[in-house]
């Protein structure tokens, strides 16, 4: 068998998250169906770095799944990506050792999320950035942001409905920035995420700077590790799966 890796780009509108479940469409079981036309009717499973929710994109999951034979990599990947659906794209593909894992080996991830501030509302970008048309202080959320920074037990940022018992995690990115008029963008790097954590990261952040939480919440919600201090989880269409990084 032959161990490949493929860095995958999805709109994730139209499915039911990355992972695949009894009911509804998934990323996942979209690309199983194309790599089994591969293989002669016979399942490929495929392992992907995590699972992004319903609605949530990616420009840069990674996934690996097995082959029985060698293929030309290239080739492989304009199949693979040709034969998928059209809002999923094959970035690369690459044979890999033996023990490589998508999701066990990953050090680290980026996630983007995008929110709308003009008004009115665009329809154009319903499904690809979260809408917030009220009055922000950025300087403030930029600010509070830095508390995130550094390695802490975020379960007062993690949703119910998780099984990991260790929340640690190391964040060493959290930028705000307004990168076009009426347009942000959240930045976040770190070691590992929870179970919505990015998302009620940027809901906290949001409401700080709507000035309907103090900054100093942050540090709070961290120390007491209350996830009903924090703020509303924000809406999936803003968040985008960046980057995935090995050693």
């Amino acid at each position: 068998m032959a161990r490949y890796k493929a860095v995958i780009a999805y709109d994730g509108t139209n499915y039911c998250g990355f992972q695949t479940q009894e009911n509804g469409k998934t990323v996942q079981s979209e690309l199983e169906k194309t790599l089994t036309k591969f293989n002669n009717g016979i399942h490929v499973p495929i392992q992907g770095s995590g699972r992004t929710d319903s609605g949530v994109h990616a420009e840069g999951q990674v996934i690996h799944f097995d082959m029985p034979n060698e293929r030309d990599e290239e080739k492989l990947r304009h199949a693979f990506d040709t034969q998928s659906p059209a809002d999923i794209a094959v970035k690369s593909v690459e044979m890999v050792d033996d023990e490589f894992h998508a999701r066990y080996l990953a050090k680290g991830k980026t996630y983007h999320f995008y929110v709308d501030t003009k008004r009115p509302r665009s329809p154009f970008t319903r499904y690809y950035a979260a809408f917030f048309p009220y009055d922000l202080d950025i300087k403030k959320m930029q600010e509070a942001a830095k508390l995130l920074l550094g390695t802490h037990d975020f379960s007062g940022f993690c949703a119910t409905g998780t099984e990991i018992e260790d929340k640690v995690r190391t964040v060493y990115q959290a930028d705000v920035e307004e990168i076009e008029p009426g347009r942000l963008r959240f930045s976040f790097s770190g070691n590992g995420f929870l179970y919505k954590m990015v998302r009620i990261m940027v809901g906290t952040l949001l409401k700080i700077g709507n000035d309907r939480m103090e900054v100093e919440n942050i540090s709070k919600i961290l120390e007491t590790k209350d996830r009903n201090l924090a703020g509303p989880t924000a809406h999936p269409e803003g968040l985008y799966l960046m980057e995935v990084r090995y050693e």
